[in-house]
């Protein structure tokens, strides 16, 4: 064989070669975060915690710690937004409601993330966040912290209000309940609202968090003093 044709072989060996070392190369930030955005779309579909929820909190979250000036993980803070309410959702929920779907998220969600390339020494800080994104859960790692802060706010304003009211459309209650007739009528939703309103604030960690509650706080106040007005306080509801 001329020079050529050992050339030629060796050219195509170092093709072969480099085309198994892609196929074998680990996935990317942008591959995991794809394929997280569309799992939970997939997945996670309800007009109170589904997947439209997570996008808010990780935006929330991501704004809160730039305006408090903290370092975060975006990695974490990202998988932690879009997976913390996984426990709400069929195969991954638990039936038995005296456990709360904070730690069941926390213990399933590991096999997902690892299955969508996520960075496995990561898995733990985003369990942490997940285990106390709740208002009523103390957060302490920076990346749980501002979790934890954007979803108390999703409970709040408008949107809290509008999240709360779509349970009643599909007779099921918050994840964080326990009482399975939560939230099936209109004047229960009323109360789950006015509810949150006293217990959601007193949760908030961050500076920046608390300083957006007080405007959320009006707007649903503001709603329900129109409801209010326009259903004999309440009774025609």
């Amino acid at each position: 064989m001329g020079y050529g044709g050992k050339w030629a072989l060796a050219a195509a060996a170092m093709l072969v070669a480099s085309a198994g070392h892609a196929q074998a190369a680990p996935k990317t930030v942008s591959d995991w975060r794809a394929g997280l955005d569309a799992f939970a779309h997939d997945h996670f579909r309800h007009p109170a915690w589904g997947w439209q929820h997570s996008r808010r909190d990780y935006e929330t979250a991501r704004d809160l710690a730039h305006a408090d000036h903290v370092a975060v993980d975006d990695d974490v803070l990202f998988a932690a937004a879009y997976i913390h309410d996984i426990a709400g959702f069929a195969p991954w929920e638990d039936k038995d409601l005296s456990h709360d779907h904070s730690d069941v998220g926390a213990a399933k969600l590991g096999e997902v993330l690892t299955g969508l390339g996520f960075p496995a020494a990561k898995i733990d800080a985003v369990r942490e966040a997940t285990r106390t994104h709740m208002y009523y859960r103390k957060a302490v790692s920076p990346e749980a912290v501002y979790i934890h802060d954007a979803d108390a706010l999703d409970w709040l304003g408008a949107i809290g209000v509008a999240r709360i009211l779509a349970t009643v459309e599909h007779g099921n209650p918050p994840p964080a309940k326990a009482d399975p007739e939560s939230a099936r009528d209109l004047p229960a939703a009323v109360a789950e609202i006015e509810q949150n309103l006293k217990d959601v604030p007193a949760g908030v960690q961050s500076p920046a968090a608390r300083a957006r509650m007080p405007a959320l706080i009006a707007e649903a106040r503001a709603f329900l003093a129109e409801l209010k007005a326009e259903s004999d306080d309440g009774v025609a509801l």
